[in-house]
Formats: C-alpha cells, structure tokens, sequence
C-alpha cells in the first residue's frame, strides 16, 4: 500500500511538472482515493487491536500517524550519561561489603555433595509449565536468551534447566551469569533535572525470572516442609548469593556503561524483590499513635497530626527549626507528589489540577488523530475512559470538593471538547466524582 501510494505521489508531482492540467487532475484524484482506501484499511486494524486488547500495537500506530518521535542525544553525551548513571544507581555500594558474618552459627557443609531438601526440588514439569508461560514479545536479558526460545523450546530445554536450578539450590549458589542485569533508564517526567528522574528498569535474564517462579508453585505441604532448620538456612544462604555479586551495566541508545559489581539492594522487576523488601521494612513502624507511616512499594510517608497547643506557635517553629533524619536535613519543599497527586503546602489543589489539564489536553491530540480515521463513536469511547478519563479522575475523590470553580470550568472543558470529536455524550466531571 505504501509503495504504490508513493507511485501515485511520484505521478501526481510529474504531471504538475509538466503542466498537463488533466493529468494531473486524474493523478489527484487517483492519489486521493488510495489515501482513502488506506485510512479505511488501518482503521480496520486499530479496531482489531482496540477489540483484540492489544494497547501496544495500538500506541505504536498512534506514534506512526502523528509522527512521534522522541530526541535522542548524541552518541558521546550518551556515553558519559550511562556511566554517570550506573555510578548513580551503585552510590549506595562500599567496596568492602561482606556477608560472611551474616548467619549466627556457620554451617559444616558435608564433604559430600547432597541433594536438595525434597521441599525445594524443582520437577522438569514445573520448569516446563513455567516457560510455556513466557511472553513472547518481553525483552531477553543480557545472556541474549529470548522468552519466546524458552517459550518454543520447553519440552527440550526443560530436562537442562531444571538440574541447573536444583544444582544451584543444592550448592545454595547462584551462577554469575543469571546475576547480571542490564539497566534501561526511563525519564519520569519530560523536563529531566537530575539523575534521580531516570526510573531504572533492569533486563535481567529470562531463566532467572523463570527459575524464580518455579517455587511459586510448590504444595502447602512443601511449604510447611521448607520452614526446617536446614531448609531455611538453605534459603538464606540462595537469597545471600543471589544479591551479592551482581553485575550490572546501564544501556542508553546504542551506548554501554562499563560493568559495575553491586551488593546493595535488590534487582528491579525482580519477583523475589518485593518480598524482600517488605520483609526488610517489616520492622518500620510509628510509635505515635498521632504519627501514621504509610508504606507503598518503595516509598514511606509520614503524616502527623498536631491537636494540641498553639497551631501558630507550631507554625513558626517549623519555618525555623529543620527536620534532621540520621544527621541528614530533610528539605522543606512547597509541592510533594504523592502516588500521583500533587499536594502543595498551603493545602490547594491548584497545581495539581494545573499538571491534570497539561496531560489530558496532551492526550485529546491523540484522540482527535484517531477521529479522523473514523473509528467506531463506541471504540472512541473507549479510547477516551482508558486514556483520558482515567487522568481526570485520579484521586477526584480528594481534590474534587476543595477545587475552586475556575478549575472544575478547566477540567469540564476537556470533556466537552472531547464530546465533540467522538460526537457522543460523556459524563461530566460532577457524574464522575459522584460515581466514585
């Protein structure tokens, strides 16, 4: 389709050459009804992928039409980027961590070698049925290993891999080469300031994410059965030797940071990663019954209540006095995001509604795209809860009853300018906050 449209461009730019006024005329019209022609074909195919749930397929022909494409800087500033990052990402590292000492009582290992305890033996169907479940189009790892190869090969390579994982878990050691993990820096928001606004995402390997996933499945029985003094030193000491010693390395474009060996923390996308961490802040809590600590993933907040006293007295001794955590000042700043709402200091919900418009006005440039290869009015729609909706209701239930009036206008004028490309009636912004 492409080819022969570019046929006709080349035709219709030739008679215009020439100056033949009905040549050109029919190389026009001929151009103009394969436009046509096409808009109608890959509107049929973004209704496929809008029904078919395919929301990839979908944003990837959004970037094609409207020409999207995102600035990449030059090769030696990548360079010097993905070095100051993986620095940036290891700044918590000592050279001298050891975890030699990290178990009350050293184990004697026999001399030897001893099978896995039969509570963490891992089966080749369970291998088997974990990597039919792979995604085909995920990322491999650095090891190059693609999920759709353990995907199409897991009757073959099943038998392999499930003696590696039960020689790693009898030894209570993890290959190095399971360890290492490329790192993706992705800007969380457009205007970067600051290393700390590039979010890590780690490739690590696909036979590590699937190894880890085998011990998901094991039996109540086989769990009651781990929780023995030899099964549980032996998961320790698998945990140990899966966190130390991990080599990583940051990819920006085509550029490669050199390798860098961490002991801190744990691998991003990990499975195990999550339950480690809530483990290790499982001992975080308030003493204060005025004071609350919410947890969410990897973010803490403190919020307290002061009832007593003068509010004016506090008021002042805040602006001067500083909050000092473990010797490191904490910065007073006048706006703090918090899973997604913007909350400032004197309590408004100006500047968060401000960033609400800014994206969903953003996002009808898409959706008026869309309209223009007439797309079903429900399709549209559908688009519109998914993408837009869904933006103007994050946390209504909290700003929506302080907003001001001018700010709700803003807001209800989305809607509406949405209403007219789609052609339909939406829920205003009232409806909405009552739903919910």
């Amino acid at each position: 389709m492409i080819s022969h449209g570019l046929q006709q461009t080349k035709a219709k730019e030739d008679a215009y050459r020439k100056g033949d006024r009905v040549l050109y005329n029919q190389a026009r019209n001929t151009l103009n009804k394969e436009i046509r022609v096409a808009k109608r074909t890959y509107a049929k195919r973004l209704e496929y992928q809008f029904t078919s749930n395919e929301p990839a397929s979908v944003w990837k022909g959004l970037k094609t039409i409207t020409n999207y494409k995102t600035p990449s800087p030059s090769t030696e500033a990548n360079q010097r980027l993905a070095e100051d990052l993986n620095e940036f990402y290891c700044r918590f590292d000592t050279p001298h961590t050891r975890f030699d000492n990290l178990f009350s009582q050293p184990l004697t290992l026999p001399t030897t070698p001893l099978s896995p305890p039969p509570a963490l033996q891992i089966s080749e169907d369970e291998v088997r049925q974990v990597f039919r479940k792979n995604k085909r189009r995920k990322a491999p790892g650095p090891d190059g290993v693609t999920p759709a190869c353990l995907k199409t090969c897991a009757d073959q390579l099943a038998p392999i891999f499930s003696q590696i994982f039960n020689r790693s878990l009898e030894l209570c050691e993890v290959p190095s080469c399971l360890k290492r993990s490329t790192i993706i820096p992705v800007p969380k928001k457009t205007k970067i300031t600051g290393l700390s606004n590039y979010r890590p995402v780690a490739l690590t390997s696909v036979a590590m994410k699937s190894f880890k996933k085998t011990g998901s499945g094991l039996s109540e029985e086989h769990h009651c059965n781990i929780w023995t003094d030899q099964g549980l030193i032996s998961i320790c000491q698998w945990i140990t030797s899966f966190l130390t010693d991990r080599q990583q390395l940051v990819r920006l474009g085509k550029s490669m940071s050199s390798s860098r060996t961490t002991n801190t923390g744990a691998p991003q996308g990990c499975v195990l990663s999550p339950l480690l961490f809530s483990l290790y802040t499982n001992d975080c809590t308030s003493k204060d019954p005025s004071v609350k600590l919410l947890k969410f993933a990897d973010d803490t907040t403190l919020i307290g209540l002061i009832q007593d006293g003068e509010e004016s007295a506090y008021r002042q001794e805040v602006k001067e006095l500083a909050v000092c955590i473990m010797d490191s000042t904490v910065a007073t700043v006048e706006t703090f995001k918090f899973l997604g709402s913007v909350i400032s200091q004197d309590l408004k919900w100006v500047t968060h509604i401000n960033s609400i418009v800014k994206k969903a006005q953003q996002r009808l440039y898409f959706l008026h795209q869309l309209r223009k290869f007439n797309l079903p009015q429900e399709l549209l729609k559908q688009f519109y809860s998914a993408i837009i909706e869904s933006v103007l209701c994050t946390s209504i239930t909290v700003w929506f009853g302080s907003a001001t009036k001018s700010d709700i206008r803003r807001l209800q004028a989305i809607v509406r300018t949405a209403e007219r490309i789609i052609g339909a009636s939406l829920p205003t912004l009232q409806e909405l906050y009552s739903s919910r």
